[in-house]
């Protein structure tokens, strides 16, 4: 490993061989493979979370491309770097017929007229776009450059293939750790596996880390004498990852997932499910008067009259949230939310009032009738305002009265 390059760069894959993971697009025979090793690529997007290899195919398909491969950062280059990219690919294009691939990282960011300018040169094929976004690139990517591009979705890589990414890298002697004598258990390479929560980046970079302040202490770095083996340790693992890496994201998809995962959990009435959703969502920093807020609609719309109680369990841990706030008011999401998901469920009011909602919306323009309407003047009292109307609470028995409009008068929303 050269000492200017950190491991997760000098170990990127060079070809599929030594790419692990996303077999789902990459394996033999499918249609990626076939498409980079047959040189017959068309526009890609590749959508993942970070360090699942999005990159690294984007190098792999350089290696294998006979076009002129060119790569930009969206966070880094703007429109003025990207019309010299496209003027440069036409000209090589006209001259010597060389196709380019332009590989843009983080596509996502940016903006709807950066990727207008964008749109006229992949639709012309001047250039072969390669778009990498960790967002949903139905919700980041303008509509007609989506629909001229053929999205891959990678996953999140499996605990397996982080460990057989880490062996590979203690067996690498030019680009690894091959040449130096590392001693590290295989309960050891699998925490490190764990807490990388599917990222191969961190995966790696914990390693490093690990591997730099491991006993005995390096001097230099990279430079050993004799024949001293290296101990990493899972204290050392842990030291260096500091703690478990939530995935979570605030402000993309993965947000609106977990949400869902937690209403629909409640939903099905498992306790244990929400309870992990929940947890995935606090811990990773989301705003607890959010999740409360969310936890309290769920409790009338999916619980409703079926337990009242359960809007009152969860407007107590709204107000929690607001009084104590974080972290204290965990405790009192996590009763709201146990609460919820064992309570019996009935989605009838919230149905009767869409019903209610909808004749709303039609009939917006009959008019209250006339017994019911105030008469807080003398006016409206001799134009009939409030005539005939019968007050309750001074009747015996039953009240036979409208209630409704005419057109409405026999309308039922609950039964």
């Amino acid at each position: 490993m050269k000492k200017s390059q950190p491991l997760a760069h000098s170990m990127r894959p060079r070809d599929f061989n030594e790419f692990v993971g996303q077999e789902h697009i990459v394996g033999d025979g499918k249609l990626l493979r076939k498409l980079v090793e047959r040189d017959e690529l068309s526009s890609l997007i590749f959508w993942g979370p970070p360090g699942v290899g999005k990159t690294s195919l984007a190098n792999i398909i350089a290696e294998h491309s006979k076009a002129q491969f060119v790569s930009l950062s969206a966070v880094e280059s703007g429109k003025k770097d990207l019309l010299k990219a496209v003027g440069e690919a036409k000209e090589l294009l006209e001259t010597k017929n060389i196709k380019t691939v332009l590989f843009v990282d983080e596509i996502h960011r940016w903006n709807k007229a950066q990727q207008d300018t964008l749109l006229p040169y992949v639709e012309r094929g001047t250039i072969v776009l390669i778009g990498a976004t960790t967002e949903n690139p139905s919700f980041e990517i303008i509509g007609p450059l989506l629909s001229r591009s053929r999205v891959f979705i990678l996953k999140s890589l499996e605990n397996e293939d982080i460990i057989s990414l880490i062996k590979q890298v203690l067996k690498d002697k030019e680009r690894g750790l091959g040449k130096i004598k590392i001693k590290i258990e295989d309960e050891v390479i699998e925490l490190l596996a764990e807490l990388a929560g599917g990222d191969a980046r961190t995966a790696l970079n914990g390693l490093e880390l690990a591997f730099k302040s491991c006993n005995p202490p390096l001097t230099p770095p990279l430079k050993r004498e004799g024949n001293k083996v290296f101990k990493i340790t899972k204290e050392d693992i842990k030291e260096a990852l500091q703690r478990t890496h939530l995935v979570f994201d605030k402000k993309g998809e993965e947000f609106y997932n977990l949400i869902s995962a937690l209403h629909k959990s409640m939903r099905g009435s498992d306790p244990n499910a929400a309870l992990y959703w929940l947890a995935r969502m606090f811990e990773g920093g989301a705003d607890p008067v959010y999740i409360a807020r969310r936890v309290l609609r769920f409790a009338a719309e999916d619980i409703g009259m079926a337990n009242a109680e359960a809007v009152v369990q969860a407007n107590t841990a709204y107000d929690a949230c607001h009084k104590i706030g974080y972290p204290e008011c965990s405790v009192h999401l996590a009763q709201a939310v146990v609460y919820c998901a064992k309570s019996k469920k009935s989605n009838v009011i919230y149905r009767a009032y869409e019903e209610a909602a909808m004749d709303a919306r039609k009939t917006s323009h009959l008019g209250v009738p006339i017994h019911l309407r105030n008469a807080p003047t003398k006016f409206m009292k001799n134009i009939g305002y409030e005539k005939g109307y019968k007050y309750n609470p001074d009747i015996d028995g039953d009240v036979i009265q409208a209630y409704m409009p005419d057109e409405l008068v026999n309308k039922k929303y609950l039964s």
